[in-house]
C-alpha cells in the first residue's frame, strides 16, 4: 500500500519552518482507498512570496489545527505504507521532523516520482511536477496546493506503475537499493559506477559547475554516506537539491586524495565546501637590501603572490628560527627587526653583534653571513619522496618534497628506479602548497620514516 503525499510549507527546510497544508492519498496501485487533507497552522507567519505561490494566507491557517494536534492521525496513515512523493526527500524530511517533535518516529520506505520518472520515461525536457504532467497530459487542478499536487502525483505514479517494464520500482524498494536516499536529480547509475578506490569526487550542479569536492579511501562508499539520513537542516536540503551529477579522479593512495582535495577546493572554491578555503601560511621569512646596502632578514605576514624564503604558521616558530640563525651566523638582531631604535643593538644570550647595526662592519662582510644563513636555512629543509601504490599494478605513486616545500605528485612506472629528486619531476604534476598539505605530508613522513626515499 502506498501513501502518496504532498505538503506546503513556510520555507525550504524543516528545522526552521512549518507545514501549512498536507494531503495524503492511500493508494493500492489501482484505486484511492482513503484521502486525508488539511490546512495546518505553522505557528509562524507565512512569507509573502509563499502566500503568492500557494494562495495560503495567514488568515486561512489562523483557525487550522497545529501539527501536534493532527500528528497522531498523520502517523497512523503513514507508518506502515510506502511513502511516495515528487522529490520525496523534501516532503519526508519535513514530516519526519515534525512527527518526531510530536513524539512519533516515522521509518518508511520511500519512492521518488522524480527519480522514477527519469528511469521509466526517459528523455523528457523537465521532470518538475508541472512540466512532467504537461508532457504526459495529466490534468492538474489547484497547482501548488497539497491536495491538487498530491492528486496529480497519484495519476503520475499510476502511469509509472503501468509503464515500469524494467521493474525500476521494485528495484528502488529492494533491501539493497540505496536509490530512495539519493538526491532526486542524480542518476543512480553514476553512483553505482563509482570505484571502491582512494580518490577525489566532485558533485556538479545543473549547469555542470562543481559545488562540492570530497576525498575518500573508498569513493563509492564515501559518496553513498552523503545521502543516508534525512537531516532537516537548510544546508543539507539545499545541497541535495543541487546535485545533478558526479565525477571523480582515482588516486593511488589516501594521502594523495587528501592533497588533491585541498588543491581542488582552493582552485574551484565550491560553494558547499566550508573548510580548507582559508588555510594558509600566515608568516614568512623575507630578505631585502636596505638603503645602506645591508641585507636584512625580516619576518612578515605572507603577501599574496609573494615568494618567501621559508613559510610557517605561527609567529613564535619564526622568531625561534630567526634567533637560532642570529646566534649561529652572528647576525645583527636590530637588522633582523628583533630590536627597534637606532645605533648599536642590545646583546642577546649566547651572541655578540659584530657592529653592522652601527656601521662598524661593512655591508659586504655582513651580507656574506646573511647569505650563508639563508643557504643554511634552505638546506635544513628536507628533500624526500613518498612512494606508494599507483592506480594500477604498472605504476607507483610519488609525492615529492623539495627543500621543505611541496613540489607536486604523480605516477612513475613501477620498474623505474629513482635515486635523485630531480628524476621524479618529469612524471609529476606541480601543485601549490598550503599549510594543510604540508601538515599532512609531515605527519605521514614522521609516522613512516623508514619508507621515505630521502635525497641529499
Amino acid at each position: 500500500m502506498y501513501a502518496i503525499v504532498d505538503i506546503e510549507t513556510t520555507g525550504g527546510h524543516a528545522s526552521a519552518n512549518g507545514i501549512t497544508e498536507i494531503a495524503i492519498y492511500i493508494y493500492d496501485g489501482r484505486n484511492i482507498i482513503q484521502q486525508y487533507d488539511t490546512l495546518i497552522n505553522p505557528g509562524v507567519p507565512i512569507p509573502r512570496y509563499i502566500q503568492s505561490l500557494t494562495g495560503i494566507t495567514d488568515e486561512m491557517v489562523a483557525g487550522a489545527p497545529a501539527f501536534d494536534e493532527v500528528a497522531g492521525d498523520i502517523f497512523s496513515l503513514l507508518h506502515d505504507k510506502i511513502f511516495v512523493a515528487h522529490n520525496v526527500n523534501f516532503d519526508y524530511s519535513f514530516i519526519q521532523y515534525h512527527l518526531a517533535q510530536a513524539g512519533f518516529q516515522l521509518r518508511s520506505k520511500k519512492l521518488c516520482t522524480v527519480r522514477l520518472g527519469r528511469k521509466i520515461i526517459p528523455g523528457l525536457p523537465s521532470y518538475s511536477l508541472g512540466n512532467l504532467c504537461r508532457s504526459l497530459e495529466i490534468s492538474v487542478t489547484q497547482r501548488h496546493r497539497a491536495a491538487g499536487d498530491a492528486a496529480a502525483t497519484v495519476k503520475l505514479f499510476g502511469l509509472l506503475l503501468q509503464q515500469d517494464t524494467g521493474k525500476a520500482i521494485a528495484h528502488a524498494l529492494s533491501a539493497h537499493s540505496k536509490e530512495q536516499f539519493l538526491p532526486p536529480n542524480l542518476p543512480p547509475e553514476q553512483v553505482t559506477a563509482l570505484p571502491g578506490s582512494p580518490g577525489v569526487y566532485y558533485f556538479h550542479d545543473q549547469k555542470g559547475k562543481v559545488v562540492y569536492v570530497g576525498k575518500a579511501k573508498n569513493i563509492r562508499k564515501r559518496v553513498n554516506s552523503h545521502f543516508t539520513g534525512n537531516s532537516a537542516g537548510r544546508k543539507r536540503q539545499e545541497f541535495l537539491r543541487n546535485i545533478y551529477s558526479i565525477s571523480h579522479e582515482v588516486t593511488g593512495t589516501e594521502l594523495m586524495a587528501h592533497i588533491l582535495e585541498s588543491v581542488e577546493i582552493k582552485r574551484l572554491w565550491p560553494v558547499y565546501n566550508y573548510s580548507q578555503k582559508y588555510i594558509e601560511f600566515k608568516y614568512g621569512f623575507y630578505c631585502f637590501e636596505d638603503q645602506e646596502g645591508y641585507l636584512r632578514l625580516a619576518i612578515e605576514k605572507r603577501r599574496k603572490y609573494s615568494a618567501p624564503l621559508h613559510s610557517f604558521p605561527l609567529l613564535v616558530q619564526g622568531h625561534q628560527m630567526l634567533r637560532g640563525l642570529i646566534r649561529e651566523f652572528d647576525l645583527c638582531p636590530r637588522l633582523c627587526f628583533l630590536q627597534k631604535g637606532q645605533g648599536a643593538c642590545s646583546p642577546i644570550p649566547d651572541h655578540t653583534c659584530r657592529g653592522a647595526c652601527d656601521k662598524k662592519e661593512l655591508p659586504e662582510t655582513y651580507n656574506l653571513r646573511v647569505k650563508a644563513a639563508i643557504i643554511h636555512m634552505q638546506q635544513q629543509q628536507p628533500t624526500f619522496a613518498i612512494m606508494g601504490s599507483g592506480r594500477d599494478a604498472q605504476e607507483q605513486s610519488c609525492i615529492l618534497m623539495e627543500k621543505g616545500r611541496f613540489y607536486g605528485m604523480g605516477y612513475i612506472p613501477r620498474d623505474t628506479a629513482i635515486t635523485e629528486g630531480p628524476q621524479c619531476k618529469e612524471w609529476l604534476t606541480q601543485y601549490p602548497e598550503n599549510e594543510y598539505i604540508l601538515n599532512l605530508i609531515h605527519q605521514h613522513a614522521g609516522a613512516h620514516d623508514q619508507e621515505l626515499l630521502k635525497f641529499s
